[in-house]
């Protein structure tokens, strides 16, 4: 017998400085009203199905978007997964874009900073982890745009491109791989 857990990986509400285009990365940046508004909208596209649970990650604007849509759909909060952080960034943490961001910049991160490789393993570790010790489950997984990119991009072996706020994102693990039904709210080009 197998199972398939299905997962909604949703990237949290904005934050002032995703408005002012700042990199955040492990900086614990809370929501702005903005972003609690996208929290609530991203439970219509959810209440089209069933979930067991929410998790997050520990990082706090991450954490209150998935406990507002938890609260919305009446489920519980089980974890705070530190897994599911994103990128740590490093020096580039805060900046937008402009030559001293530019000067941190190497092919493939920035000096510093996380590797896109470390980022892919931790957040599909996580997510195996999860599939691991609640096979069949449905889960919604609040986390963070750039490492629900790169771990997309990992397990699919294709790129994605951007995560928007808040939205809705399905995957299916199950003993073969992965599948994305959906990407940003929308069916993905095969």
């Amino acid at each position: 017998m197998t199972s398939t857990t299905a997962f909604a990986l949703i990237r949290h509400g904005q934050t002032d400085w995703n408005a002012a285009l700042r990199i955040q990365g492990a900086t614990d940046i809370p929501l702005n009203n903005v972003g609690r508004g996208q929290a609530t909208d991203a439970v219509a596209p959810l209440s089209a199905f069933e979930w067991d649970f929410v998790v997050s990650s520990p990082l706090s604007r991450a954490a209150e978007t998935a406990d507002l849509i938890a609260a919305d759909l009446d489920l519980a909060v089980k974890h705070r997964i530190p897994g599911l952080m994103e990128r740590n960034y490093g020096p580039a943490e805060g900046l937008q874009a402009g030559e001293e961001l530019e000067a941190l910049r190497f092919p493939g991160g920035f000096h510093g900073a996380e590797t896109e490789s470390a980022v892919a393993e931790r957040g599909i570790d996580a997510l195996r982890q999860l599939a691991h010790e609640h096979p069949g489950a449905r889960i919604i997984v609040v986390s963070h745009g750039t490492l629900i990119r790169l771990s997309l991009e990992r397990v699919l072996e294709r790129p994605v491109g951007s995560i928007n706020n808040a939205s809705l994102n399905l995957v299916h693990h199950h003993p073969a791989g992965w599948k994305l039904d959906m990407l940003n709210g929308e069916t993905p080009p095969e």
